[in-house]
């Protein structure tokens, strides 16, 4: 794959795709989306889910920022970038699953936790399809049991959810999606991310447990390896001169966002919980444009080494939900919170990141 012309060289009206923009942006008036390079020194964070691809990014950040991080993991990932990279060698980790409350509240207590990034989850939807009795296990009642262990810890200053755009279901004629929107999941892993959501803002409401609550539109970046996805699968796919494969019938539009953008909403969040503005509150982090499936895998095709190859088209997919896309207009305004990547070059950066990863056996 040729990644020598930099992604910025083409055109908004060169690419194969024409951006729909989702929402103005209001940003605040303060110096609220500032990260502080101090504020993390120190702190001890908990992250669940820290093997995933925001895990692995999230927990690189806060490690730069001198906190001191305890990975909760499961499985034992060995292409995960968290293991491939020595990350897991800079933090504590504790190995068990996050229903198993005793373990949670030894872990909490133990390491003397202040912060909480709860990111695990049973994040495929096929998956939750086909098992969604597993799913509603971990994305229900693994986010009940953290925050349970959560409010018995004196320790705890802060806690992060990782709900999801799919918390809202489908409500085409709201598109796109604020926080204002009612959460309406209908298969089963977007009602699993409603009642996670749901959850989480209750523990805040009740009993003043300091949570806020991220609701993140696709993301995408180096290190994720579920080549199911449509990012990592089409760009594997390209590297092998094989055509990319597209699950449903390529209409669906999303908005998709460098997983970079969503580790800097993260980190504002968890340094703003302090604010009654941000405690018990749900953030949309989007990325402003909305695509078809079709049509960004036809911009990958169009910036690889293979840009005659056509995509085959499957439309085997169900119990997914056709256009989904957000509004970040209150991450805006009140974190202070903007993109920092185009859907371009986040892409480029992406592109550069599994051709490396590929071309050493990956």
């Amino acid at each position: 794959m040729n990644l020598q012309s930099p992604i910025s060289n083409f055109s908004q009206t060169s690419l194969p795709f024409a951006s729909l923009r989702l929402c103005v942006k209001l940003y605040s008036d303060g110096d609220y989306g500032i990260l502080e390079t101090e504020f993390w020194q120190d702190k001890t964070v908990l992250i669940t889910g820290c093997t995933g691809l925001l895990g692995f990014w999230l927990t690189q950040a806060l490690l730069e920022r001198g906190a001191h991080v305890v990975g909760l993991i499961r499985d034992g990932v060995a292409q995960s970038q968290l293991v491939r990279t020595g990350l897991t060698e800079q933090i504590d980790v504790v190995h068990g699953d996050i229903v198993d409350f005793h373990l949670l509240e030894r872990l909490l207590a133990e390491y003397q936790v202040d912060t909480i990034y709860h990111l695990a989850a049973q994040t495929i939807v096929g998956i939750a399809n086909r098992a969604p009795l597993a799913t509603f296990e971990a994305n229900v009642r693994g986010t009940w049991m953290v925050l349970e262990a959560a409010r018995r810890s004196p320790a705890i200053q802060r806690v992060v959810v990782a709900s999801s755009n799919h918390a809202y279901g489908e409500q085409p004629t709201l598109l796109p999606y604020t926080e204002e929107v009612p959460l309406l999941g209908q298969h089963p892993y977007d009602v699993s991310k409603s009642c996670a959501d749901l959850i989480a803002r209750s523990y805040a409401h009740s009993y003043g447990l300091p949570v806020a609550v991220t609701r993140c539109a696709n993301l995408y970046g180096g290190g994720d390896l579920n080549w199911n996805r449509i990012v990592p699968g089409t760009i594997r796919n390209l590297f092998y001169g094989q055509a990319p494969i597209i699950r449903s019938d390529g209409q669906a539009k999303r908005d998709y966002i460098y997983v970079e953008d969503v580790v800097r909403g993260y980190l504002l969040i968890g340094q703003q919980l302090n604010r009654p503005e941000v405690r018990g509150e749900a953030f949309n982090f989007g990325a402003e444009t909305a695509v078809s499936a079709l049509d960004i895998v036809n911009t990958i095709i169009h910036l690889s080494d293979h840009p005659h190859l056509q995509p085959i088209i499957r439309n085997e997919a169900s119990n997914e939900i056709q256009d989904q896309y957000l509004c970040s207009d209150k991450a805006g305004r009140i974190l202070g919170w903007e993109l920092q990547h185009t859907l371009e070059s986040g892409l480029h950066q992406t592109l550069a990141w599994y051709h490396e990863f590929l071309t050493n056996g990956g």
